[in-house]
Formats: structure tokens, sequence, C-alpha cells
């Protein structure tokens, strides 16, 4: 999903922990910052897919081909971005701000010009992101709310818009909520690069909470549940963290066998 990009608040702890811990957080950041920009990246896949695929009818083919061409603006490059190209008709942005407020004004005259069509339900999603990284949390919320209402129940975005829901609760401060909004993510599992993302938001989540040993028995269970994901790989630098700040790290559960999940 030109996804995301999410700041997380420091845990508090002793100032030597948070020294010792200063190294893994700073790459953690960095980390996790593009791994977000890359699920952004599978994301706009995807609303290729889904323009391609679910769009038959004369009036919704017209809205997708329009949605298409709006979509272009997300690929244009900010002029900090390494290699960004000149183009004299479609120059880099100045800022990621500056495109972001491009991404608005282009979706949502998108969105009214194509009112009441699947292309507009679909243009909400990357509309609420954009909405997201400027900071319109209430914004985002009713964006991705109004996805979750008219989407099919097996549309794979889902879960991105699940994922940008719970975003915007915790930018709100809406804790709670904000859990039950990962759960829902973390039980739909699809598509394939989101799998095991719900439950490590959870585990997040918790640590914001101060609830760092359910966050330790989230994240490990996330590593049993779901080997070899990204999401594995993001629990495994968190507990990581946790242990540098001197949370107890207990040895993990055992993986299932193949009796087990038989």
């Amino acid at each position: 999903m030109a996804k995301i990009s999410q700041t997380e608040k420091e845990l508090r702890q002793p100032d030597a922990l948070q020294k010792a811990g200063a190294p893994l957080r700073d790459w953690m950041s960095t980390h996790q910052r593009a791994v977000m920009l890359g699920a952004g990246a599978v994301l706009v896949a995807l609303l290729g897919v889904a323009l391609a695929s679910t769009f038959s009818r004369r009036g919704e083919a017209e809205a997708s081909k329009a949605l298409s061409r709006s979509l272009e603006v997300l690929g244009r490059p900010v002029g900090t971005e390494p290699g960004a190209p000149a183009s004299p008709d479609k120059p880099p942005f100045q800022s990621e701000k500056e495109r972001d407020e491009a991404v608005r004004k282009e979706l949502t005259d998108f969105r009214s010009a194509y009112a009441r069509t699947r292309a507009a339900t679909t243009a909400a999603l990357p509309l609420a992101q954009a909405e997201y990284r400027l900071g319109n949390f209430d914004a985002a919320l009713a964006l991705d709310d109004e996805f979750l209402k008219d989407a099919p129940q097996d549309d794979p975005l889902r879960a991105s818009a699940l994922e940008g829901r719970g975003y915007a609760l915790e930018a709100k401060g809406q804790l709670d909520e904000a859990l039950g909004a990962f759960d829902q993510m973390a039980a739909a599992n699809r598509p394939e690069f989101l799998t095991g993302m719900g439950a490590y938001h959870r585990a997040r989540i918790l640590i914001e909470q101060g609830k760092q040993a359910d966050a330790v028995q989230a994240l490990q269970q996330l590593q049993v549940n779901h080997p070899n994901t990204a999401a594995a790989r993001l629990a495994s630098e968190r507990l990581q963290i946790l242990a540098s700040q001197g949370v107890t790290i207990p040895p993990p559960p055992a993986a299932k066998s193949e009796a087990d999940a038989g």
C-alpha cells in the first residue's frame, strides 16, 4: 500500500535501557517504513488487478479506465527520491506531502465524477491512505469504513482497509478500537503479503498499552503461526528491542508439528 508510513511512540523505559536499544529502534523505524512503502506498492498492483478483472459493464469499465488514469499520480516520484526522473509534463513532486495532496484532489474529483460505481468504492482506499499521511485521521477512518461497507466480502483489499482503519484509530488514541480492527485484519489473513501483519499490529498496540508480557506472547505466537513471513521478521526485531529494554523474553512456544496441524 503507497502504504502507509507509521510513526510509532517510543516505549518508556529507564535511560540506560533506552540507550542500549537506540540502534535497534532506529533501524526498526527505518525498516518498518520500507516494509510499509513496499506494501503500498503491492496495493497499487492489486488495485490494477481489481480494475482489470471486476468491472465488466460499460459504465463500470469507463469508470475503471478513469481510475487507472487517476492512480497514475501515485507513480510520480518525489524530487528527493534517488533517481527521480525529470519530465516536463509530469515533474517530480517537491515533497511527499505535495504528492499526497495531489492524490487527494485527483481521487476526490474522480469519486465525484463516478459516484456509486465499484471504481469509486475502490478509490476510497488509496484516498484514505493519503488522508492518513496528511494527518486527517477522521477522514481516513470514514473512507476505510465506506470501503468496508461497500466492497464485497471476498475483496482481497479488505485487509488493507482494516489495517488503515486500525492505524487511524491508533492515531486518534482509540487503542482498544484499533485492537479490534487489527484482530479483524488477522482473521481476514489475505492478501498473502499481509499474512501475520494483523497479529503484529496487535502486539504493537499491546506495547503501547504497557502490556509487554502479552505483547511478547503475541509476537512469539506469530512467529510460530506465520514463519518465514515479513510479519515474522518484524516480530523478531520487535522482540530484540523489548529484550534490550529489559523485558523478559521467555523461551518461544514449540512450532506446530505436522500431526498437530492435522
